[in-house]
């Protein structure tokens, strides 16, 4: 895999429009859950854009995930900055591509919990919401340690692509 000094500009759009998408998912996230209890209860629920929009927000955040992916392993990823100690990089690593695969089983379990009725997907879909808030807490963390602790601008590589 090949380690540019930055991030591509589709690489950089494709992450903040996923992170938009991700905040659209969770802050109008109450029809589809509303929906979803009154399936559970046998009762009817009236139509609402917001649950449509839910459903294929998560579809769109499969699709732009899959995009992002195809594009870092064609493209690659810069290397952590060099002052970032070694237990930090391979965090690091480990938490790029967590989100990766925790967006695709929220994206993949949500499909099935809504369109096959799996009532274990939405289970297991409840849970990784938890994990990816707690990746969303540890990545945005990262941008002030790396401004004060490391003093170096890793968040500039998201903001501009790589010339």
């Amino acid at each position: 895999m090949t380690h540019p000094t930055g991030y591509s500009g589709a690489q950089i759009a494709l992450h903040w429009i996923v992170a938009l998408l991700v905040a659209g998912q969770y802050i109008f996230k109450d029809s589809i859950a509303s929906a979803w209890d009154a399936i559970r209860q046998g009762t009817d629920y009236a139509f609402d854009p917001l649950i449509l929009a839910h459903v294929a927000g998560g579809g769109l955040i499969f699709a732009l995930i899959l995009w992002r992916l195809a594009l870092r392993l064609t493209h690659g990823a810069p290397l952590p900055p060099e002052n970032e100690p070694a237990p930090l990089k391979a965090l690091s690593h480990v938490a790029h591509w967590a989100f990766y695969a925790v967006l695709a089983i929220m994206s993949v379990s949500g499909a099935l919990a809504w369109f096959a009725d799996l009532t274990v997907a939405a289970q297991v879909h409840n849970v990784f919401k938890v994990i990816l808030l707690a990746l969303i807490a540890l990545h945005v963390l990262a941008i002030p340690f790396h401004r004060i602790v490391l003093k170096n601008n890793v968040m500039i590589r998201m903001i501009r692509p790589a010339e």
